[in-house]
């Protein structure tokens, strides 16, 4: 019986020193400057190291895959935000029309936010979590999100003072990239093929600001990488 005991004692032991080991440290805060350097590296390893497939997600690129062109070769422009885009050949309307700021848009799009780390000095994207998915998700496109323009009644029906600013829900990286396009004047229902990817490094996102709960996560310090096609955009 003794035996026993001890033998459960000491699985005990052992079975809690393995999850020690799979939870992920968090990586320790460093200063807002190194932090930006962080982001301005990684995003540039992310374009040699990414690619659009044939409707324009993201995957990670192959050099023996013939059909693939790496982001970093379709002549990437970084504004001086900091915040990237990309747009995609042969995807853009004709003629399109103009993006402006305060547009309401119907937007398809796949996003997912990365914490740049220097891990064993190398430095990257980590820790990615998808921010927002509507073709895995319903199909159909986003109408009028808050993170590209925030209701004016929604500022002006809050409560508090954090969440009357602009800055509280929108990511003006992504704001501004966006308006860099035009968009399409497709119905809802159309297939997809999405036209470009803006990369919004955390300072041109929420840096370390208190902003709305879309996730339940904090985006403290994250990067934004948004594959994306306006369908429609209308004068708000």
């Amino acid at each position: 019986m003794k035996k026993t005991f001890l033998f459960l004692a000491l699985a005990s032991i052992a079975i809690t020193s393995c999850r020690k080991d799979d939870v992920e440290e968090l990586a320790p805060e460093v200063s807002i400057e190194t932090q930006n350097s962080y982001d301005n590296e990684a995003a540039q390893k992310f374009l040699e190291t990414h690619a659009f497939d044939s409707k324009g997600n993201l995957k990670d690129y192959v050099a023996t895959d013939t059909t693939l062109v790496k982001l970093a070769s379709l002549s990437p422009i970084t504004l001086p935000s900091g915040v990237i885009y990309v747009v995609r050949p042969g995807a853009q309307p004709s003629p399109g029309t103009n993006i402006a700021g305060s547009d309401i848009l119907r937007l398809m799009s796949t996003s997912v936010t990365y914490i740049a780390t220097n891990t064993d000095s190398k430095i990257a994207f980590t820790s990615p979590y998808v921010f927002k998915n509507t073709i895995a998700g319903s199909g159909i496109p986003e109408v009028d999100p808050a993170y590209f323009n925030v209701k004016q009644s929604v500022l002006d029906n809050a409560t508090g003072d954090l969440a009357k600013q602009r800055g509280f829900y929108e990511i003006e990286g992504f704001k501004e990239a966006l308006q860099k396009f035009k968009a399409f004047n497709i119905p809802d229902e159309s297939n997809y093929n999405l036209q470009g990817a803006i990369i919004v490094p955390s300072r041109a996102a929420f840096a370390r600001d208190a902003h709305f709960n879309y996730s339940g996560i904090s985006f403290k310090d994250r990067s934004f990488v948004f594959s994306f096609q306006v369908y429609k955009n209308t004068p708000r």
